[in-house]
């Protein structure tokens, strides 16, 4: 069930059985010569309506601008500074909240947004019981990073090896290209890759990671492979989901 899909008597009606809504949230970022831009949004997006479908449960807007100020020296980047990202992910929770959601699960895409998103979820606590809505001590929000599933972070090794590497990674790019197979790109990809450098500023990043790769060879990426991913993912989500629900 798709919120902006839905009639608000819809989700009146849903409130009544549940008070749960997963939150896709990903990144628009520079994913390397043949990643999309989309990718950490895509692969939340695609993952949380599986999930929705497969448990029945709420699936809230994609969020998929993020924090990725350190990818903001390849054009086509676009980020939120944490703070803004933080008043963002208030806003969001508040609205929901105010109208009887508790349990926020946050299906995410990419890792630059865990540190933020942790923040803003200790801001929103703070923020609902200030304003002493109903149930704000029932509130309760969730960081559930598609990539890190256990099944998932299996299987990559498994196909990948090393050249998974940490962004632009096979895996995603996988994912991306099961999703939007009309979408797949091709192109040139060096032999040498930075990897294993520390994240600062953007032009930092840049000169340390040329391409924007980080140790990966997303050459490796099928659709087929995707598949995979996306089931694995789908899987272990959605029973993350339901112990997150009932867990009070």
């Amino acid at each position: 069930m798709l919120l902006h899909l839905s009639t608000w008597t819809e989700v009146e009606a849903y409130l009544e059985k549940s008070t749960g809504i997963i939150m896709p949230i990903g990144s628009t970022e520079q994913h390397g010569p043949t990643g999309l831009i989309g990718t950490d949004a895509i692969c939340a997006e695609a993952i949380a309506k599986g999930v929705g479908e497969e448990i029945n449960a709420m699936v809230g807007p994609t969020i998929n601008v993020g924090m990725a100020l350190h990818h903001t020296g390849f054009p086509g980047t676009i980020s939120l500074r944490p703070s803004t990202m933080i008043l963002l992910i208030k806003d969001y929770v508040t609205c929901l909240a105010k109208a009887g959601f508790t349990k926020f699960f946050f299906i995410n895409g990419h890792g630059g947004n865990i540190a933020t998103m942790k923040a803003a979820f200790a801001e929103t606590y703070a923020h609902l019981a200030d304003l002493n809505i109903r149930n704000h001590e029932q509130v309760k929000c969730q960081v559930a990073n598609w990539f890190m599933c256990g099944s998932v972070y299996k299987l990559a090794k498994e196909l990948y090896g090393e050249q998974e590497g940490s962004h632009g990674t096979p895996s995603e790019v996988a994912v991306t290209q099961f999703v939007y197979p009309e979408a797949i790109k091709q192109g040139q990809l060096a032999e040498e890759v930075g990897k294993g450098h520390s994240i600062y500023g953007a032009i930092d990043f840049r000169k340390r990671y040329p391409d924007g790769r980080m140790g990966s060879n997303p050459a490796l990426a099928t659709p087929e492979h995707g598949k995979q991913f996306y089931d694995l993912a789908v899987k272990e989500l959605s029973n993350g989901y339901l112990e997150f629900l009932n867990a009070g």
